[in-house]
């Protein structure tokens, strides 16, 4: 029988593989690293940091189909004392509440967003320039861009509805990501997917094929362009600290985009013993340097954890380019990104393609669908 190959062993690489081995195909997946896990890669104990944001929502299709698939594991919820430990950042002060600007637009839940309007413009026609600057810099949670309110309304809202619900459906895997690529990859194993890590693929494999690497790889894999896709490049700093109290667990800036989050707060496996990981991040503006982008960040640290530098034991920075999925600009849907059936039997799978979600949702629907269009192009041969 024809058996399908998948290039790439991240979230979408591993989801693709399982989906197409459940259904009876011979499947092998090939990884340029020597590990798996693409952006969900962390790195070793005992601070185990992420390449970003690293949280499900339980209200979504990637967190049912884990759970149907038993790859959950343990996991924990925010924290009722994490509740308390949100902070605002708004005309340069940290505050505990949401300012006022804000209640009026997020108490009105029901509203239709256009898709052919800029977020900050469709705001700020109703509720004035300064609820949409602070709204559309609250976005930066998940759009990781320096100026949010540029994007589509249509792509904004939802998500901005989604993420500050009264109710949080974000979920915190224990031992990070990598624990549960791990769990992923133990399953796709057990199903019969042949995984081999340090392969770097530079011809295109007999299809059908399922290319699950960033956009520019695949790009040079199938040997021709894909539309670009706009994406989030921010300045990303993660500390380790021993831990005092009053330090924040969450804080969204209004005034930059930036975010920051005490990860060890619902998952204290991340680092020692009396030690809290925090990850930070800051949307660099054009043209802006990693160094000029890490002095913004850290003055936004500076008033999230007071005192952090005198009791830093662990810290890593770096600049994370195109790397928070694709982000739509007014006119353009999910829709209008890089088509997963690529013809010829290539697929293409990512959180950059053309799927809809909420960041590795993103790459959850498209490798279900680049895998159910393998398995059926695979029916077709023959054999």
């Amino acid at each position: 029988m024809e058996s399908i190959t998948v290039v790439g062993g991240g979230l979408a690489g591993l989801t693709a593989a399982i989906v197409c081995a459940e259904s009876g195909a011979r499947v092998r997946l090939l990884e340029a690293h020597r590990t798996l896990g693409g952006r969900a890669r962390t790195t070793g104990a005992p601070y185990v940091a992420h390449e970003g944001p690293h949280v499900f929502y339980s209200d979504g299709p990637f967190w049912d189909w884990l759970a149907a698939c038993d790859l959950i594991g343990a996991h924990t919820a925010v924290p009722l004392r994490g509740l308390a430990g949100f902070r605002f950042r708004h005309g340069g002060r940290l505050r505990r509440t949401p300012p006022a600007v804000l209640l009026p637009v997020l108490t009105r839940r029901s509203r239709p967003a256009p898709a052919d309007l800029d977020f900050h413009t469709w705001i700020r026609e109703r509720h004035g320039a300064a609820t949409a600057t602070a709204l559309s810099n609250l976005a930066g949670v998940f759009a990781f861009d320096a100026d949010p309110g540029r994007l589509s309304a249509a792509f904004v809202w939802p998500r901005l509805l989604r993420v500050f619900t009264a109710n949080p459906a974000a979920r915190y895997v224990t031992g990070g990501w990598s624990a549960l690529i791990d769990r992923l990859a133990a399953h796709a194993r057990a199903l019969g997917v042949r995984i081999e890590t340090g392969v770097r693929v530079s011809e295109l494999p007999a299809p059908p094929v399922i290319v699950a690497t960033s956009l520019d790889a695949a790009a040079t894999l199938i040997g021709s362009p894909l539309p670009r896709v706009e994406s989030g490049r921010t300045a990303l700093l993660d500390v380790a600290v021993r831990a005092a109290p009053g330090d924040a667990f969450v804080v969204s800036d209004l005034d930059e985009a930036g975010w920051l989050e005490r990860f060890t707060l619902p998952d204290p496996s991340l680092a020692p013993a009396g030690e809290s990981l925090i990850q930070a991040q800051l949307p660099l503006r054009p043209g802006e340097s990693k160094a000029d982008g890490l002095a913004r960040l850290e003055a936004l640290v500076d008033q999230a954890l007071p005192g952090w530098r005198t009791r830093l034991t662990w810290r890593r920075d770096a600049v994370a380019h195109r790397r928070t999925g694709a982000l739509d600009l007014p006119g353009h849907t999910w829709r209008d990104r890089p088509a997963i059936a690529r013809g010829g039997g290539v697929f293409l799978a990512g959180d950059q393609v053309a799927a809809p979600g909420l960041l590795s949702e993103v790459s959850f629907h498209s490798a279900v669908t680049a895998a159910r269009l393998a398995l059926a192009l695979r029916s077709t041969v023959p054999g």
